[in-house]
C-alpha cells in the first residue's frame, strides 16, 4: 500500500507543475506596477517648481490605496489615498512646498507631484511608493533623481552640424558621382551607336558599288569576230 501511494504521489508530481506556473503567471498578470516614465533623472533651476512623475497600473483595480512619496528614502513629504477609481485622491498629510497634481479617475493613475521654490538643498532621491490592499496589500515603488542648477546648460550642437554637414556633403557627392556616370555612360553608348551605323552604311555603299559594276560589265557586248 505504502509503494502504491508513493507511486500515485509520483504521477501527480508532473500535474502539478503546469497548475503551479499558471497560478505564477496570473499573478504576474495581476502585479501592482509603479513607474516614473521612460527617464528616472530630472533637472530643474534654482527657486524654481519641478514635476515629479508617477503612474501606477493594476489589472484588478484597487480599494483604499494608500501612496506616499519620500525625499532620500526617509523623509515623508506626501501621503495621500484613493478610496476607489470613482473618486481623486484625498491628503493626508503633505510637505508645504508640495502640491499634488495628478488625477486617478481619469485612464491613467496619476499620482504626480510639483515641487515649488526648487532649492539645492532639493537634490536627490524621490521615491514613489503604492500599496493596494486589493492585492492582498502588493506594494511597489518607483524612483527618481532630481538635479538643481544655477542656469541651464546649453548643449553644443557644433560638432553634430559638424557630421552632419559632412555626411551631407558625401552623400551629395556620390549622387552627383552617379548622375555623372549615367551621363558619361549614355554618351559613350550614343557614340558607339553612331559608328555602327556609319560601318553599316559603308558596308552597303560598298556592296552597291561592287553591285553596278558587276552588272555593267556583264551588260558589254562580245567582240565581233
Amino acid at each position: 500500500m505504502a509503494s502504491g501511494s508513493a507511486a500515485a504521489r509520483r504521477r501527480s508530481a508532473p500535474r502539478l507543475l503546469p497548475a503551479l506556473l499558471g497560478l505564477h503567471v496570473v499573478a504576474i498578470a495581476f502585479a501592482l506596477e509603479v513607474s516614473v516614465g521612460k527617464t528616472n533623472t530630472v533637472m530643474a533651476l534654482n527657486n524654481s517648481d519641478v514635476l515629479l512623475p508617477c503612474t501606477f497600473t493594476t489589472c484588478i483595480g484597487f480599494q483604499d490605496l494608500v501612496f506616499t512619496w519620500y525625499f532620500n528614502s526617509t523623509e515623508l513629504i506626501y501621503h495621500g489615498k484613493i478610496k476607489s477609481k470613482a473618486s481623486e485622491p484625498f491628503l493626508v498629510g503633505r510637505n508645504p512646498r508640495v502640491e499634488f497634481v495628478g488625477s486617478t479617475t481619469g485612464k491613467d493613475n496619476n499620482i504626480s507631484i510639483v515641487l515649488k521654490n526648487v532649492e539645492f538643498s532639493d537634490a536627490g532621491k524621490y521615491t514613489c511608493h503604492v500599496k493596494n490592499p486589493k492585492e492582498k496589500n502588493a506594494q511597489h515603488n518607483a524612483t527618481i533623481f532630481l538635479t538643481v542648477v544655477q542656469k541651464m546648460v546649453e548643449t553644443d550642437n557644433t560638432v553634430t552640424l559638424i557630421i552632419v554637414g559632412v555626411v551631407g556633403g558625401l552623400i551629395g557627392l556620390l549622387i552627383l558621382f552617379m548622375l555623372i556616370k549615367r551621363v558619361v555612360l549614355f554618351i559613350i553608348k550614343k557614340t558607339q551607336d553612331g559608328k555602327k551605323e556609319c560601318l553599316v552604311s559603308s558596308s552597303g555603299n560598298d556592296n552597291t558599288e561592287n553591285g553596278l559594276a558587276g552588272s555593267k560589265a556583264e551588260q558589254k557586248a562580245p567582240p565581233k569576230a
